[in-house]
């Protein structure tokens, strides 16, 4: 199969909000008030966790399929710790994004211990979003004049 290709644009309504379309949808990312923000939408962070939990859903749906078994519901919670000094320009000697992600699974599914651990281990292996979290991607950032 050739390889597909996704995309977003869009432009900033404020310093901490962005309204991005993504086919025929709008998706507003905003800081919350205590961050200096107008809270219209989740913040770059809280998306980023929220579209893994996406993706994590997507295939784990997928893989029970072909594993033969029914998933009748994924709960997925997911959490990240990052520390904001960098982001803010306090402090430079912690990395800006993540120190760790943690997710919680509960799959409601009649299946056994041992299958259940196979569908994780494929379900990470062709999650495209663990694979970015897991992994280098390499990015190129274009800078066009006015």
């Amino acid at each position: 199969m050739a390889d597909l290709n996704f995309s977003i644009k869009g432009a900033s309504e404020n310093p901490t909000k962005f309204v991005a379309e993504a086919r025929s949808f709008k998706i507003v990312i905003d800081e919350p008030q205590t961050l200096g923000g107008t809270n219209h939408g989740a913040n770059p962070v809280e998306y980023l966790l929220a579209s893994y939990a996406g993706c994590l859903n997507v295939m784990g749906h997928l893989i029970a399929d072909e594993l033969g078994f029914k998933l009748d519901k994924l709960e997925i919670e997911v959490n990240g710790n990052l520390n904001p000094d960098r982001l803010f320009g306090k402090s430079f000697t912690e990395r800006a994004g993540f120190k760790n992600i943690q997710v919680m699974l509960k799959p409601y599914a009649e299946v056994t211990p041992e299958l259940l651990k196979s569908w994780i281990k494929i379900v990470k292996n062709r999650c495209p979003i663990n694979d970015n979290l897991q992994n280098l991607t390499s990015i190129e950032i274009e800078v066009l004049k006015n």
